[in-house]
């Protein structure tokens, strides 16, 4: 049986935490047959939501991973990714929204347009995904669905344009006009399965009919038809849904439906109007760019039997091993078949191809362009290309955030220790915004992340999916220890045993410097050796490898020697770098040595009404203010902050801007510490040295 194409959506429902976007998954799934059953999302009954499979996201009652599953409505099948809202897990959003072809904005009826759904609506732009807007929770107490709609407009720059008007509100909630078919819509039964179609009742009569005339303003700037039918009085309902369509579809236009997935309502009106108004994979410009041919676009055709091109979105360890999720783009994936990955230009062998429901799978044979599925055993990264054999074409990858916050992790034992190294490949492996390094200079386990909620689930899962336990503190910083002024030295390094003794003396001074370090030989008429002056250079460089004041590299010092002695038999390599050490330890001390730490360059972004709290928030963590941007209305703050003061400034700062302010880092310079803080950081040293 050959699939139609354009009878094919692919959906993601984003929004902001707590906005009802598994809520409204789980009803999609319960009106399309395909569970039997309604689960709560906070898992009171037991089970957990469909789409929030994991331990974790049932026992927080929020979704971490996004997960796919597929359904049918009117003749139409439906891919659909249920993201996560929080900020840590964006990279979920990043990669459903660049997989999919239109987009559902679940908004909350009470908090309306909040800091996520601001950063969906950005990610939804990057990726130009047109979408439509469901105003979700009218039954709670201080539901404003047209408060909703105006915050779109302003805050999102939307033209969002009512399809729906609520019949009452809060508690009073019954049911929506349609304002297309000029019909009121009630949803009874159970669970809200049956549909009731009436009159509009008499007191929603104006109001219904003033929002339809600007739903058709609006939708007349698409189609000059619709435009000449309405100045005639007479509006064929095929001709304003093709036009809403056509607005939608360039993005120029946001239709909003209203409803309460938990109290099924709404629910179907919004299914008909994702197989009415979002596109299919026809309709959406998809380019790859040509290896061969010097990074070349190329427009791809959803065409199942031209070569193929597929992209790896998302990579999950599971049950049976590595599950790759993949989208064809063009062309058509088959079991047995050969496809190339073009980043490694290796060529594998498709083994098991799957449909996903949430964490179920089922077995198929292949997947054709346009669709969503999944392959095991097939070895590659995150955003891979897949093609056939002859053609080298790579999709663009998505955009990938920097991690913000760090952590230091020290497993318990030698059993955790290898399951944390097993835990740590994996996870790096799937999430692109989770990194790990050993930092060579303290050993310490770093892992990075968006947020500390990310890093937290990440030793939540290591712990439950690994038997790995591990300890976490702040990762070390990395100070630096520098010289201030110029001391001399003179030392001589004697050690007189039986046999060849060792001698050898070094004089000169050490001062401070613009390099990392500068060696400087001024001797003359030989009084060191030639062959020996690199060794007095080596034995300075291994000294400045750790200071005195807290063990930590030694920078910017030049050393200069103007003296020294030889023996004719003791004199070794040995003796002299022995030499040149000691003469560091003597001269360093008296070269008042400072400790400099790492500063970052702190950019934040932060609705302007919290400028004022930001920029106090900065100051008290010994930041320096570079200057303020305003872009609309946000604005950006620079700054300078020690690096040592950003560790817990994610959750610092989402809490003192309702979420919505959000910051990046990166490294600067190297600064000396102020004194009293240098003060506390030896002595903190002193008494770790008592204890061990």
């Amino acid at each position: 049986m050959k699939k139609d194409p354009t009878k094919l959506r692919n959906i993601g429902i984003s929004a902001h935490i707590d906005a009802g976007k598994t809520t409204l998954t789980e009803r999609i799934l319960y009106y399309t047959k395909r569970i039997h059953a309604i689960h709560d999302v906070r898992g009171k009954d037991g089970v957990g939501a469909t789409m929030d499979f994991m331990e974790l996201e049932k026992e927080r009652g929020i979704t971490i991973t996004s997960a796919a599953t597929y359904c049918e409505w009117n003749g139409h099948e439906i891919n659909i990714i249920d993201t996560p809202g929080h900020v840590d897990f964006t990279i979920e959003v990043e990669r459903a929204l660049r997989v999919l072809d239109g987009g559902v904005l679940v908004l909350c009826s009470v908090g309306g347009v909040q800091s996520q759904s601001i950063t969906v609506d950005r990610q939804m732009a990057r990726y130009h995904v047109p979408c439509i807007a469901f105003v979700n929770k009218c039954d709670r107490s201080g539901a404003n669905p047209m408060k909703v709609i105006e915050q779109l407009k302003e805050k999102l720059n939307h033209n969002a344009v009512a399809i729906q008007i609520p019949i009452g509100l809060e508690h009073n909630f019954e049911g929506v006009v349609d304002l297309i078919s000029m019909k009121a819509v009630y949803f009874d039964g159970e669970q809200g399965e049956q549909i009731r179609i009436e009159e509009i009742p008499a007191e929603l009569r104006d109001e219904a009919e003033a929002r339809r005339e600007e739903l058709v303003d609006a939708a007349s700037m698409f189609s000059e038809e619709l435009m000449e039918a309405a100045l005639e009085g007479e509006i064929p309902e095929e001709l304003l849904i093709e036009a809403i369509r056509e607005g939608t579809l360039k993005r120029e236009i946001t239709p909003v439906m209203m409803g309460s997935a938990y109290k099924n309502k709404g629910v179907q009106p919004l299914l008909d109007a994702v197989t009415r108004y979002l596109p299919h994979p026809g309709e959406v410009k998809n380019v790859a760019l040509d290896l061969d041919n010097d990074e070349a676009e190329v427009v791809l055709d959803p065409d199942p039997d031209k070569p193929l091109v597929a992209l790896a979105f998302k990579l999950e360890e599971g049950r049976y091993g590595q599950l790759t999720y993949i989208r064809v783009y063009q062309g058509t994936l088959r079991k047995g078949e050969f496809i190339v990955n073009s980043r490694t230009g290796r060529k594998v062998k498709v083994g098991r191809v799957v449909r996903m429901h949430a964490n179920d799978m089922e077995d198929i044979e292949e997947i054709p362009a346009g669709y969503i599925g999944a392959l095991f055993g097939i070895d590659c990264a995150s955003g891979d290309t897949f093609t056939s054999p002859g053609i080298r074409y790579s999709m663009t990858s998505m955009h990938v955030p920097d991690p913000v916050i760090s952590l230091a992790i020290v497993p318990e034992d030698n059993k955790s220790q290898q399951n944390m190294s097993k835990a740590l490949s994996r996870f790096s492996k799937e999430d692109p915004t989770f990194r790990v390094r050993v930092d060579h200079e303290t050993g310490e386990t770093i892992i990075s992340g968006m947020g500390e909620l990310h890093l937290e689930v990440y030793i939540e899962r290591m712990k439950r999916e690994y038997n790995a336990i591990v300890n976490t503190g702040a990762p070390q910083v990395a100070y630096r220890e520098a010289i201030t002024s110029r001391a001399d030295f003179n030392y001589t390094h004697k050690k007189q045993t039986g046999g060849a003794g060792q001698y050898g003396r070094v004089a000169g001074y050490l001062e401070p410097c613009e390099e990392e370090f500068e060696f400087v030989n001024e001797i003359v008429g030989g009084a060191i050796p030639t062959e020996f002056i690199s060794s007095v250079e080596k034995g300075f460089r291994s000294a400045m490898a750790k200071g005195q004041l807290l063990g930590f590299p030694v920078t910017g010092v030049r050393v200069v020697i103007n003296d020294g002695q030889a023996h004719s038999v003791d004199s070794s390599d040995t003796a002299f770098q022995a030499a040149a050490r000691g003469a560091f330890r003597e001269a360093f001390p008296k070269a008042k040595p400072v400790i400099l730490e790492p500063i970052m360059k702190v950019a934040v972004e932060t609705p302007s009404e919290y400028q004022g709290t930001v920029m106090g928030s900065l100051n008290q963590r010994r930041g320096m203010i570079l200057g303020t941007q305003d872009e609309g209305d946000m604005c950006v703050i620079e700054a300078e902050v020690p690096l040592s003061e950003m560790f817990g400034y994610s959750t610092v700062l989402r809490s003192a801007t309702q979420g919505k302010a959000q910051f990046t880092m990166e490294f600067a310079t190297y600064r000396p510490v102020p004194k009293g803080i240098a003060d506390e950081l030896i002595k903190k040293e002193q008494e770790k040295k008592k204890a061990a």
